[in-house]
This record gives C-alpha cells, structure tokens and sequence, in this order.
C-alpha cells in the first residue's frame, strides 16, 4: 500500500466504495487523514464499515473544515449531470480529485524523479501496459502494474528512487488528476467513446491530452487525428515525443511493416522486433501495442535482446485475444473485452480466413456495419444475445450465420462446423455489452473459456508459446 501522507491530519471526503474507493480509504487513513466516507450502495457501505472505515452520509454533513472530495472514477463528474457529492463539495468550495491525483502528490512529496509510466487512450491500453511492465520485469528492474489496469494504484508500493510505476490511466482518472505529470506518458489512439461522460468527442480528447501535455516524454500513436494533434501540439512546444504508427512510415519514431516493428531515427532504419509467430500479439493493434511498449522501454534503457526476448513470453491478458487452446486443427480465441465494432476490427482483422464468429449481447450505436470490410474473412457467424436479429439482418446473405442464442449452443456449433471443414478459428470477439447475459464482459470470457476447456480433444495453450 501507498498510504497517503499528504492529508495527514485533515478531514477528506469520499465517496464511493468499490475496489479502489477501499483502498483509497484505507491509504488516506494510514496516511493520518480524517476519512469521511460514503456510498449510496448499501452493501458497499457493509463492506467498509467491515473494514474498519468511518461512514458518513455526506448529503447531510457539515462539509466544513473539509479539505478534498475524492471522487471514485465511476461517479460523474460532469456528465450527465454531477454527482450529488461533487455539487455538496462545489457550493462548499472543495477540491474534487481522485486516488491518482493522491498518488501524484505523494510522489512529489517522496520521489519526484521516481520513473512513472501512465497509458492512456482508447484502445489497447490495458495489453500495452501489461507488455511494458512485462518488458521492464524481464530486463530486472522493479516494478509496480496497476491504475485501470485492476490494481488500485494506492494498492502498490510506493514511489522510490529506481521502481518504476506502470500505471494504467482511463479519462475519468486524468479528470480528477489536475497535478498528473508522468515521467513518460503513452497515448494510444482516441475513438470516440465516453460522450455520455464527456459531452463530446472533443471535450474527451482535450481530457486525454492533458496528460500527454504535461509528460515529460510522450509516446503517442498518430494514426487518428486526434492524437496526431497532441503531436503537433508537443513539437510547438519542443516537448520530446516518439511517433508510433501502424498505418504508414514515420521518419523519425516507431511503425510497423508486416509482422515487424521498425525504428527509424533521422533517415536510418532498423527492425527492433519481429511479432511473427507470437499469438499474444497477432494482428496490426497488437503491432501498435508492441511498438508503443518498445519505445517506452527503450527510453528507460531496456536493451533490443531482452526485449526481443521478453516480446516472445509475453503471455497476453484475458479477454483480450487470449489464446485459450486448440481442439484438433481448431483454435479456441477469447476477445471478450470487445464490446464494440471498433474492438473487434481489430481481432477479425488478425486473420486473413476460417472465422467462425460468436458475435451479439446487447449492440452499441452502429452494430457491426463498420465491420464489413471483414465479411468475407467470416466462415459462419453465431450470433447471441439480444442484438441477434440485428446483427443477423447485417450480416444478410453475404455471410452465413445462425441464431444460437447462448454462447454454450454457440460454441459447439463453432466447434462442429469448423471441425466438418478443415479447421479455423473460433472467435468469441462479441462487438457488444455482456449485460443482457452477463453481470459484465470478464463473466462473459469467464463462461467462454469454461465451456472451452469442457471439449473433447481440448489441449491448453502452453505457457509463454
């Protein structure tokens, strides 16, 4: 635990009591605050007072003498309208932060030269920073994975001369994180995404680049407009930035060329990995992820052999591409994590044919029209879940498709038609929300990956293949 010395001696408000509101609780109260906190959620509540933290219900307290509101990430702030707490902690003139900014400060207060890594962005953050950090403990050094990743940050150990914190940062963290300033900051690529949020795709990517602004090096993917501006925005400022994109040659930062990640640095180029053969890293988003990973590792002095050879262990993360094992000549593929077309673009995109498709839950704005370039990629789809029909009139008779319903059904009729014809790829990869079936996407991949292993025949990957 990082406990939060900053507050020590003053009254903090906080509201909200997940995962990180806990342990932001208890860090502010092992740093010698007065915590006062609160939850609209019972049982969340029940789960505090377990642990020993003070409640109040903060709608009816005096809010004086109150230093700050932290504010749990998953509580609006602006959109759609303000949280009741944070229009209590406004009228009685309260700053409103959130647990990254209380690691922020206690950084400044203990190492403020201590390395800090924060990755941010639309898409593949989560796999980007998990590859860095796995880079980084590959070459020894001392690590600390966390933020939106799963691990609050408060939960890690603190800042210190040589441990490197390699955090991942959502838009609702950089927006209660007015002092964030990381060593390196990483910005992936912005879609939109967030609006109701956010109010608009531009307030979104102003959100973004606050970080990237105060970072004392960026790396920043320039394959969308917006994150080709905060480039832009950097060099008129002649704040150091590496370029990484999987689109087309840069003349100075990483792209990618095929399966290999280049570097390029004043009219020279050189292969700094190759990602052939590496199934935790198929497919052109995982060329940017490697290659965003490559520059931030570079520039903390890993060097080429240990990342080359640390690209090749790197085992991937759940529900994002992973690799769950093979029946036969038939490969078993969770992207759970892909609950819109944009997501999963990415994964069909990964395979040139013999898709066997498990696609549906509850559909996004658009459904899976921006997915048509890949139609012909698809064997069969089987489609789930409430946005079945819609998907299905999509899908029309360019691609065969059946109404499976459940993902159980889904799977072995995947696993029967691709059997039947050679082999393939059977690709939970859903371009929806979990919740018409699933308490949320993780439960999703969870089932997927039970009635996986359940087959006949079924052989796991192998560990770090």
């Amino acid at each position: 635990m990082t406990p939060v010395t900053v507050f020590n001696g003053k009254t903090v408000a906080l509201f909200g009591l997940g995962g990180s509101g806990l342990v932001t609780a208890e860090a502010l109260k092992a740093g010698g605050a007065d915590v006062r906190a609160w939850d609209d959620n019972a049982s969340a509540r029940e789960a505090a007072e377990a642990r020993g933290i003070t409640l109040e219900n903060l709608k009816d307290a005096s809010w004086d003498g109150v230093s700050a509101l932290v504010l749990a990430p998953g509580v609006p702030l602006t959109h759609p309208v303000p949280h009741w707490s944070v229009d209590k902690a406004k009228a009685a003139g309260v700053e409103i932060i959130g647990d990254i900014e209380l690691f922020c400060r206690e950084r400044k207060a203990l190492a403020p030269d201590a390395p800090f890594v924060a990755i941010t962005g639309t898409n593949g953050k989560s796999t980007t920073t998990a590859l860095i950090a796995h880079l980084l403990t590959a070459a020894g050094r001392d690590v600390q994975l966390g933020g939106n990743i799963g691990t609050a940050i408060l939960a890690l150990q603190p800042p210190a001369a040589g441990r490197i914190h390699v955090i991942e940062v959502s838009s609702f963290q950089i927006d209660l994180a007015p002092s964030l300033a990381p060593s390196i900051g990483v910005m992936m690529n912005l879609t939109v995404d967030h609006i109701d949020r956010h109010g608009t795709v531009e307030n979104y990517a102003a959100i973004k680049e606050r970080m990237v602004a105060a970072a004392d090096l960026a790396v920043i993917g320039i394959d969308d407009d917006f994150s080709a501006a905060m480039a832009r925005h950097r060099d008129e400022k002649s704040k150091a930035s590496i370029r990484v994109s999987v689109q087309t040659p840069v003349p100075n930062g990483l792209y990618a060329e095929g399966s290999r990640v280049m570097f390029a640095h004043k009219g020279k180029r050189i292969e700094a990995a190759d990602l052939a053969g590496i199934g935790a890293l198929r497919g052109r988003h995982n060329a940017q992820n490697a290659a965003m990973a490559i520059a931030v590792v570079t520039s903390l002095g890993v060097n080429a052999v240990t990342i080359r050879e640390g690209l090749q262990s790197f085992g991937g993360l759940a529900h994002r591409m992973e690799e769950i094992g093979k029946v036969g000549r038939v490969l078993f593929l969770n992207d759970s994590k892909a609950t819109n077309a944009d997501s999963t673009d990415k994964a069909l995109g990964a395979f040139e044919k013999g898709i066997y498709w498990i696609a549906g839950g509850k559909a996004k704005e658009g459904g899976i029209e921006p997915l048509r370039g890949h139609f012909e990629r698809i064997a069969k789809a089987y489609l789930i879940g409430d946005a079945a029909a819609e998907f299905a009139e999509t899908l029309g008779d360019g691609v065969r498709h059946v109404h499976s319903g459940t993902l159980d059904v889904a799977v072995m009729s995947a696993l029967e038609d691709a059997q039947r014809e050679g082999g393939g790829v059977v690709l939970l990869s859903p371009a929806c929300a979990s919740y018409d079936q699933y308490k949320n996407y993780e439960q999703r991949g969870d089932h997927f990956r039970v009635l996986v292993e359940a087959l006949p025949g079924f052989v796991p990957k192998t560990k770090g293949a």
